[in-house]
């Protein structure tokens, strides 16, 4: 059995409203329109906003109880101003969007306030949430309002209705500076075993090397380490190493002195002096060269630094986070990266896995983003990925891990003309990044690889060429791949797809 909706009044509380309270000797005083239109029309419970003092609003609305029987809700709505569409937007839709999760029949009274709080309860009211109008005056009585137009505002694309710094703010979300191990969205138990092990990690002050592929939230975890440390109340200092051109690196680690270098017009200090007492994070860390390394190394064994072009050495008290998507240990066989420095970095350490072999985390992430997304700006509020939208999330490898799922999902909010993101928008929102020639075997194994894929593309390529070589003679080309006839091949090009 359906449940019936309550047939609910909403409306702003107006001056007029709160000028109309009768009193024995007012006889012939209008009651206000909010009165007036609860006397003519049937109504279950009423939902008034207000933007004025309690002082003022308290004996109205005990009035307005006393008068008639039904629920009547008040809720205070602080404005900046009473013309503000921005804030009378947010306050308007918060309260619409609850009635209407209570799934309450709306009605909006149009009379009291601004023209702008009349003109955004139209908005909302022929858009998000279908409602009846009214409106209430001492000449006409009170009347449904019949808005003989449709808009369709919500269907534009929400890109034109944002600024192009608002864009780039979008487009480079960074991490929180107060992110904790709770922004970090997992349900996947290896993940789940790292973020304990992290938690553990920042409650002791060592060094700790986060090791991950690109987009896999190194930064994230070193936030969330430092920010529960007790170094939490200290600098944070993130620095991407692989950002820095080697004839600055020295001077961006341990600062210069004036006159160090052609440019040095001032001292400045480096990273090293910023983060003194907090936590330095130095992502991409195996780009630095093995002479930088060698000054890392005595500045994590003796705790001084000297800065460029100074002679006096400067003590320094850092807990270190190092990150990199390189496999050290490969580096330091291969003599790129010292021993001694990976052993002084690597006491305590998280390896991120990639977004593929997070099992069960893509569908509640890809919300996760979304939603934060939509937090960001007005115009993608309420936007949502669709069924089918998710199902193509959930095929994709996404190796650019949780930076391109975000940077794709943000593109089809962008020009996703509904509320709900689309499998057609998610589609037009992805980019397919060609394999360089080499890739296929230089991957790194520590990283993770999708064999079956790799066997993929190889048997693509190499049929594609026999065919192009014999000018499309199957039995030719089936020899030169060493396959025993040309329904072989046949069955391999079925089996990998190849048209």
């Amino acid at each position: 059995m359906s449940k019936t909706k309550a047939h609910t009044l909403v409306s702003w509380i107006g001056w007029n409203d709160l000028q109309g309270i009768l009193s024995p000797d007012q006889k012939n005083c209008s009651v206000g329109p909010v009165a007036a239109t609860l006397d003519t029309k049937q109504f279950e419970r009423v939902e008034l906003l207000y933007d004025y003092p309690q002082g003022q609003v308290m004996p109205y609305l005990n009035w307005l109880r006393e008068k008639f029987s039904f629920t009547v809700n008040a809720h205070a709505a602080p404005l900046s101003s009473p013309v503000n569409f921005g804030d009378i937007y947010l306050q308007a839709n918060r309260h619409l969007s609850r009635l209407q999760a209570e799934e309450c029949q709306l009605s909006i009274l149009l009379s009291p306030g601004t023209p702008a709080m009349q003109a955004v309860w139209i908005l909302l009211g022929k858009t998000r949430y279908p409602s009846k109008f009214f409106q209430s005056s001492r000449e006409e009585g009170v009347q449904e309002v019949n808005v003989p137009f449709e808009l369709a505002a919500e269907y534009v694309p929400a890109a034109k209705n944002i600024g192009s710094e608002k864009l780039n703010t979008l487009a480079e979300p960074g991490v929180p500076v107060n992110a904790a191990f709770d922004n970090i969205i997992t349900q996947n138990p290896r993940m789940l075993e790292l973020k304990a092990q992290a938690q553990i990690l920042a409650e002791r002050d060592v060094p700790v090397l986060i090791l991950g592929e690109t987009g896999t939230g190194k930064e994230l975890f070193a936030r969330a380490i430092h920010n529960a440390s007790n170094r939490r109340d200290k600098s944070f200092v993130p620095l991407n190493c692989g950002a820095i051109s080697p004839e600055l690196v020295d001077s961006v680690l341990f600062g210069h002195k004036k006159g160090a270098f052609t440019g040095a017009i001032t001292d400045k200090p480096g990273v090293f002096e910023q983060a003194h007492g907090g936590t330095l994070f130095l992502d991409e860390f195996g780009e630095l060269q093995p002479h930088v390394q060698v000054r890392l190394l005595r500045v994590l064994q003796e705790k001084v630094f000297v800065p460029v072009g100074g002679e006096k050495e400067h003590q320094v008290n850092v807990r270190l986070i190092t990150a990199t998507h390189r496999n050290l240990l490969h580096e330091v066989a291969n003599g790129n990266f010292r021993e001694d420095l990976f052993y002084r970095i690597a006491v305590g350490t998280l390896h991120l896995p990639p977004l593929r072999e997070r099992e069960g985390d893509l569908s509640i992430l890809a919300d996760s983003l979304v939603t934060a997304i939509c937090e960001k700006d007005l115009a993608l509020e309420h936007k949502k990925i669709s069924a089918d939208a998710k199902n193509l999330i959930l095929k994709q490898p996404w190796k650019g891990n949780v930076r391109e799922l975000y940077s794709t999902l943000l593109r089809a909010a962008l020009w996703c003309k509904g509320k709900d993101i689309s499998a057609e928008d998610l589609q037009l929102a992805m980019f397919e990044i060609p394999r360089g020639k080499t890739d296929l075997m230089a991957m790194d194994v520590s990283q993770g690889v999708d064999i079956q894929e790799i066997i993929s593309e190889l048997v693509s390529v190499y049929i594609r060429k026999a065919l192009e070589h014999t000018g499309q003679n199957k039995t030719r080309a089936a020899q030169l791949l060493g396959l025993k006839n040309y329904q072989t091949l046949n069955n391999w090009m079925e089996k990998y797809g190849i048209s």
